[in-house]
Formats: C-alpha cells, structure tokens, sequence
C-alpha cells in the first residue's frame, strides 16, 4: 500500500473514532511497526492528528466564524436545494422559527405560498420575509455586527416566551461526539433556546459541516434532525446512527 493511502486510512479512523492504536493499524494495513510510527510522526508534523501512548488523536482546529459576506458565498447550490428541502416541511398555519444564517435565508423564497408565521433572529432575514409579505415577528436584542443577528440575554428571555411547530437553524459544525457547535456563546445560547421551543427541529447542514467541532456546544446531535445533501452512508455511519437525517439529491 501507498504512503498517501495508508495515511488516508489512518484519517479516515481517526474521523470515525477520534482515536487509534498503533497495533491496530499494524494488523489493518499489515505494515511493521515503524512504518506506523513514521506514518503517525508524519500526520501529526501536518496537524493531522496528535501522538499518544500506543497511538494517535484526533487533533480538532476550531474553525473561526465568517461573515455574513464570506458564509453566504460558499457552496451555494448546496444551501438552496437544503433550503428547499426545509421550506417543504412547512405546512399552513405553522409558527416556525428560522434563525439567523446563510442557508436558512435561503428557505424563505419557498415559503411564499404558505399561511404561516415567522419567528426569527435575523434582521436580514426579517427584512426579505416583509419583502414577500410574510407574518413575521424580529425578536429584540443585541445586534451582532458580522452576522447581522439579533443575540443576548433580552433575546433569549423573548424567544422563551414563544413554541414553534418547527424550528430550523443553521449551524457551524456537527459532530457524532461534541454534536451541533457554533464559535459564539452568545448565538449558541439563543440557537439552544429556539431548539427547547420548537416541536421539531431541524438543523440545515452541507457537507462542509460535517466533522467540524466549534468553540460552544448547542445541543447534541440526537437532538434534532439534519437536513443535508446526499451523504456516502458508509463515510459518515456514525451520524446515521445517531440521529435522522434527510438527504436532498444535489
């Protein structure tokens, strides 16, 4: 076996599991044990992973936040067609909450046939909302500048006064471990709360997301269904099955 493709199979446990044995990988890739240890020595130098006794670590990197300029920019035609998928969950006479994000604004266009009421956090989204002339309620508060949501503890004691037939929130990573994270705990307080009031809740996801971890836990991944694009149900066994998760063909 090559270099490259045993280091890709020693990554790819590492996402699987967050950690290896070394007598593992021996047996696996039926390699000697220093061919393990410098592949191990070599992954790490690349911030891959991080040694430790009989083995290897996962070596997570906190991803930080992008603005709303820069998030919406990124895999577009994935954030529509999830966006879609969300949008046709809505039913008439649904109150539904749509936090702030880049592929949650996406669902509002779709929601224009539909007799429905709109909670939400994002001032931008607010504003398309009363562009398509759609029951919406702003929730009050702090004005985050990069993102343009509405944070803080006012928000937070407002949205608690509200139930939602469905929320739908964006995130900025899930993972099978740590589950849905955001780099803020400001806004990951608010997405928590809006989780707590929704019947349902569902978390709008591309597959750059996946395997991501952030400074501050929502919620864990049991805790909502993720709507994403087609996932390799092999790669990615380990979100299956932990939660429900509803594919939309891209």
């Amino acid at each position: 076996m090559l270099t490259e493709e045993r280091h890709a199979f020693i990554i790819k446990k590492l996402t699987e599991s967050d950690i290896v044995k070394s007598q593992d990988l021996m047996m696996e890739l039926n390699c000697s044990e220093s061919t393990i240890r410098r592949d191990l020595a070599l992954l790490e130098e690349s911030g891959e992973l991080i040694r430790v006794h009989g083995g290897a670590k996962r070596n997570y990197h906190l991803d930080e936040e992008l603005d709303i300029v820069e998030k919406s920019a990124k895999n577009i035609v994935q954030k529509k067609a999830i966006a879609q998928l969300a949008a046709s969950l809505v039913h008439n006479n649904d109150t539904i909450y749509i936090d702030a994000g880049s592929t949650t604004i996406e669902m509002i266009p779709f929601l224009t046939q539909k007799n429905i009421t709109v909670v939400t956090n994002g001032v931008q989204h607010a504003s398309l909302l009363a562009d398509y002339k759609i029951n919406t309620i702003l929730i009050g508060g702090q004005l985050k500048n990069t993102t343009k949501a509405i944070i803080g503890s006012t928000s937070i004691a407002e949205l608690a006064r509200y139930q939602f037939d469905k929320t739908f929130l964006g995130m900025n990573g899930v993972h099978p471990k740590y589950g849905y994270t955001t780099p803020d705990p400001e806004e990951a307080s608010l997405k928590s709360m809006a989780l707590k009031q929704g019947f349902e809740t569902f978390i709008l996801l591309d597959k750059s997301k996946f395997d991501k971890v952030n400074f501050t836990q929502v919620a864990s991944i049991e805790s909502a269904t993720i709507l994403t694009e087609t996932l390799n149900h092999i790669d990615y066994q380990s979100y299956f099955t932990k939660t429900k998760i509803i594919e939309v063909k891209i």
